[in-house]
């Protein structure tokens, strides 16, 4: 995803049946530090559909690296965390959104993800 400049829409689904992700401002790419902007949300999508966006509260957006992504964050919790594998996920309260858990349980397993891209 980091040779496009297009934002990119995340869709998770779990294996409690959820469906949850993220609207990325910017594509996914390995940074020491956050970036993006207040462009990026949450949302959850079944069995209920909300957005969480950004509070103003800090700008950790999007982080990753070789092991793992993440948005939103805060307190030493990120909003999405999803592992190197795109296998294992957590999902936790942060300040950069407000939001609650995406996923019934903070700690997830994913039975598919997708990652769009628009241009």
């Amino acid at each position: 995803l980091s040779t496009t400049d297009s934002p990119v829409l995340i869709l998770i689904k779990d294996y409690n049946q959820q469906v949850f992700g993220s609207f990325l401002s910017h594509p996914l790419h390995p940074s020491d530090a956050f970036y993006g902007t207040g462009e990026t949300f949450l949302f959850l999508s079944h069995p209920r559909f909300k957005c969480f966006h950004w509070t103003g509260e800090n700008s950790f957006f999007i982080k990753g690296d070789l092991d793992s992504f993440a948005i939103g964050g805060g307190s030493g919790h990120f909003g999405l965390w999803v592992d190197e594998r795109l296998f294992l996920g957590r999902s936790s309260p942060c300040f950069t959104f407000n939001n609650c858990s995406l996923s019934e349980t903070n700690d997830f397993t994913i039975l598919e993800l997708e990652a769009w891209t628009f241009g």
